[in-house]
């Protein structure tokens, strides 16, 4: 049976159709089926958005709106008699570009488990609430920390890790609590606005190939300016002295027995992802599956080298990733891919056309602070207007630091909701709002001189 499958492959591969097929666009968004994916799409999203009221996990409704639209869609052309190569052609684009990111994110995710049962997280947080710090020093420090790992580990996994860290640190004081939530929130949005690795947006902006690699990372002075303000803002509510650490109770924690391996292989993986899409124009999901291979052959040598000890296991790393994650981001680009091709996103065409880019792209941050970025930012794609590189970092940036205006603005704030349930609420964050408006106001500025002005980029 292996045999045949692996023959069943190799004629796919050499008959099938190498050569990219335009897609046909067909205006169905005056049609009943247009308009009932319309509604079917803002009934799904209400749910999701609603994740935490329902209790139905997002990726239930994502999954359902994002292949009923799609069969919606192919029963009015059925009945109208119209040819199903333009859907076919859509669908099969589509699964290309959702593969790309869901591969890649699979790769990501499974690194961070790894670093996570090799206790490399776990020493980093003892190391924090050990050194006897003050509360603004461990504010800052929590909150660097967020700036710079979310552009490797991703605004969602630095946002848990490091309000987990809050906690550890001191569960009573809440001051303290709602600030450094706040602060790690947003600084792990900021952080991850300035690398294709930092947020799902931003992977997305880059491997639709709208910016190469080394042009995000001139974002690095708006996203870092608007964060330091905003922080230095949130810093003024921080109390003054020291939580208490035990260090007799407290039991010391050290990176496992191949943890430094497993981090220097990370930061390999994502040089090989960056080099093989520059220079071979391959995907990124690529180099990180070369990457992922590396990871499997080390797990191989050192359970071989530590027989009788802890040992190392991939595909249990893989087996605690989060599924249903990959699972909503499928079906989110999946019913925004249903909306292009029903011919809705033509609409945002015409909002670019008729108000400009800049306008446009600076309001697509406070509508990912109300809306996920990664529909928003799906849908700027899809419609694919004719700007130049500043006003694609643009977008990308508003995109990425916007959704830190409102606390489930973001994937990150979300997440740290969760964690700290009862302490950082909606409530609590919008009494410090302006502070994060402020902070996305002066990445505009920033923005805005460097890139119009000074034109460095």
């Amino acid at each position: 049976m292996k045999f045949l499958g692996l023959i069943v492959l190799f004629f796919a591969a050499a008959f099938g159709s190498g050569a990219e097929v335009a897609v046909e666009h067909i205006d169905l968004s005056t049609t009943w089926a247009g308009w009932l994916c319309l509604v079917v799409f803002v009934i799904g999203y209400y749910f999701i958005a609603a994740e935490e009221l329902y209790h139905v996990n997002k990726a239930k409704p994502a999954i359902f709106i994002g292949t009923f639209m799609f069969i919606l869609l192919g029963i009015y052309m059925a009945i109208n008699g119209m040819s199903m190569e333009p859907l076919n052609n859509e669908i099969n684009h589509l699964i290309i570009e959702i593969a790309q990111i869901v591969f890649f994110l699979m790769v990501a995710m499974t690194y961070i488990e790894a670093l996570i049962e090799r206790d490399v997280f776990n020493a980093l947080k003892y190391n924090l609430v050990s050194k006897g710090y003050s509360y603004k020093k461990l504010f800052w420090l929590t909150g660097v920390i967020a700036f710079f790992l979310s552009p490797v580990a991703d605004n969602l996994t630095t946002a848990l890790i490091l309000s987990t860290v809050l906690l550890t640190i001191d569960r009573e004081n809440k001051a303290f609590l709602v600030a450094g939530a706040i602060n790690i929130v947003v600084a792990a949005n900021a952080g991850g606005a300035w690398s294709p690795f930092g947020d799902i947006t931003t992977l997305m902006v880059w491997a639709a190939g709208k910016s190469p690699f080394i042009d995000f990372l001139a974002l690095f002075p708006a996203s870092f300016i608007g964060w330091i303000i905003t922080g230095y803002l949130l810093s003024l509510k921080v109390p003054e002295g020291s939580p208490h650490f035990d260090v007799k109770s407290e039991k010391k924690v050290i990176i496992k027995p191949g943890g430094k391996v497993v981090i220097a292989l990370g930061i390999s993986t994502i040089v090989i992802a960056v080099l093989c899409h520059q220079f071979f124009h391959l995907p990124a999901m690529w180099g990180m599956m070369f990457g992922f291979s590396l990871l499997t052959i080390f797990s191989y040598s050192f359970k071989k080298k530590h027989k009788n000890e802890d040992t190392m296991n991939v595909f249990h790393y893989m087996s605690k990733i989060e599924n249903d994650t990959l699972l909503f981001f499928f079906g989110i680009l999946a019913a925004v891919g249903a909306l292009h091709y029903a011919g809705f996103l033509e609409y945002l065409i015409k909002l670019y056309d008729s108000f400009g880019f800049t306008s446009i792209n600076i309001a697509v941050g406070f509508v990912s602070a109300i809306v996920d970025n990664v529909p928003v930012m799906s849908a700027v794609l899809k419609s694919n207007p004719v700007m130049g590189d500043d006003e694609w970092l643009l977008v990308t940036l508003t995109a990425g630091i916007g959704g830190s205006m409102i606390s489930f603005g973001s994937a990150a704030g979300v997440g740290v909701m969760g964690k700290l349930r009862g302490i950082y609420t909606f409530g609590a964050h919008m009494s410090q709002a302006w502070k994060v408006v402020v902070g996305y106001i002066i990445s505009l500025v920033i923005w805005y001189i460097q890139f119009e002005i000074l034109g460095w980029y």
